[in-house]
Parts: structure tokens; sequence; C-alpha cells
């Protein structure tokens, strides 16, 4: 492949995800592929990462305390998401337990094994 198709792939591909980050925005969105929503559930846990690590350093928690407020307030954020903003379907995506864990670093992997 030349670099110029990868570079209008790459394109189409920005454009593709820019309707998911204004449905991700709008309340009770319609998401017909559930892997678009799934992708929107792990950037908002990459954003949600960056930003509690930021308070986190400001305000020097540390050790078990911060790791569990930092678990506890990111699968918190994502199920008031979910639950209250979206109002989706959980049994349509395996429960909540699959959703929450959306973004794990193993189920990152085993998305990545199964294409």
């Amino acid at each position: 492949m030349s670099n110029r198709n990868k570079v209008l792939d790459n394109a189409s591909k920005c454009k593709v995800s820019d309707p998911a980050w204004k449905k991700a925005l709008t309340k009770n969105a319609e998401w017909p592929d559930k892997e678009e929503f799934l992708d929107v559930i792990y950037w908002m846990r990459q954003a949600i990462g960056i930003i509690l690590g930021l308070c986190w350093g400001l305000l020097p928690l540390k050790g078990f305390i911060g790791l569990l407020l930092f678990v506890v307030v990111n699968a918190a954020v994502i199920y008031f998401y979910v639950s209250n903003v979206q109002n989706i379907d959980e049994e349509e995506y395996g429960g909540m337990w699959e959703i929450t864990k959306e973004g794990d670093m193993d189920h990152y992997v085993h998305r990545i094994t199964q294409q």
C-alpha cells in the first residue's frame, strides 16, 4: 500500500470517528454499532485516567488508597455515563461488568487477538 493510500485511509478513519464523539456527547444517542460504543468507553476511560492522575498528583494520593479510589471513581463515572446519560441496555453488551472492564489491558489484548 502506498503512503498516499495510507494517508487517505487514516483520513477516512478520522471522519468515521467524528460522529462517534458527537453521539458520545449527546444524551440517549443511538448506537447501532456496539464496537463504536465500546471504543467511546475505552477512550473515555483513558481521559478519566489522565484527569484522575493529575488530581491524584495534586492531592498527593498514593499507595493502596490512591489506587482503590482511582478504580472506584473510574468505574463509577463509566457506570453513571452508561446508565444515566446514554441509557444503554447493559445486557446487549454482556452486562455492566463487560462495559466496566472495557479498556482493561487483558480485555484489550483479547479483542486484538480475536480480529
